[in-house]
């Protein structure tokens, strides 16, 4: 009888367990990081090539950004620049998301109080970041905003392109939207960063910050859309803005922009 209760015991425990593992297979990643309550939630996923982290130091490109995460109560590196995976970890307190801390390479330190989620699909990691992005308060949502710029096979332009323009969401999201995707999103931001800066609807702080995202692009994408801002803009602020970067350029083009300005006085 007890050998039967032992097994009968453990059968229940490994359909508690399946049926658990089954549960969560189901559930998006947003409903996965809601059943956590209190604690921290870990999240692993693929980031795009040529990324590289080491200790709060992410490179892509040649550049490198500082994160400004404390490492030392997440991940840990023992040697150079790690080309990935991504690490994402997101504190929780009463139900909501209260921080944000993001990380290339290393492994994860054992940490009590810890739901770690395992590896999440690229794209499923890109569209809660978004979300995030698009409607948490303005400091968790600007956080978001780098991590989905490195998520690999995602297009998240479009979204944080909107975001941009949203007036209905703080200023911090917008303007780091801006920001990171003149950085990051190839040539269709010089584009959209131009159209951004020259629309009227859009508040002035995040025009400016168009207008500093194109003065980062390539010169041979950026100096002209600042040159056709800084002769035709409307808003006289903004074409200060962009003269001003052009004097940073030292570009040749510049140069003769200054001078036809100057000769038309």
């Amino acid at each position: 009888m007890t050998y039967l209760k032992s097994i009968t015991s453990l059968a229940a425990a490994a359909l508690f367990v399946f049926a658990g593992a089954h549960r969560a297979a189901g559930q998006s990643l947003s409903q996965r990081v809601s059943d956590v309550r209190d604690g921290s939630v870990r999240i692993t996923f693929n980031v795009k090539p040529g990324i590289c982290g080491q200790g709060n130091s992410i490179r892509r490109d040649g550049g490198s950004t500082n994160w400004g995460n404390d490492q030392s109560q997440d991940v840990e590196w023992e040697g150079n620049c790690y080309s990935g995976p991504g690490r994402l970890v997101l504190d929780r307190q009463s139900g909501e998301t209260v921080a944000l801390r993001f990380y290339v390479g290393g492994r994860w330190r054992p940490r009590a109080g810890v739901t770690d989620l395992g590896m999440i699909s690229a794209p499923e990691v890109a569209s809660y970041l978004t979300t995030i992005a698009q409607t948490a308060n303005g400091r968790l949502a600007g956080k978001a905003i780098f991590p989905a710029t490195l998520v690999d096979s995602a297009n998240v332009w479009p979204a944080f392109l909107r975001l941009a323009r949203d007036q209905s969401r703080p200023q911090e999201p917008r303007k780091q939207a801006v920001f990171w995707l003149g950085q990051a999103a190839g040539d269709s931001a010089t584009v959209h960063l131009t159209s951004l800066a020259s629309d009227d609807d859009v508040d002035r702080e995040v025009r400016k910050q168009a207008v500093f995202a194109l003065s980062q692009r390539p010169a041979s994408e950026g100096v002209p859309a600042l040159i056709s801002i800084a002769k035709s803009n409307r808003d006289p602020e903004l074409r200060k803005n962009a003269l001003f970067w052009l004097g940073q350029s030292n570009d040749p083009r510049a140069i003769d922009l200054f001078e036809e300005l100057i000769l038309r006085k």
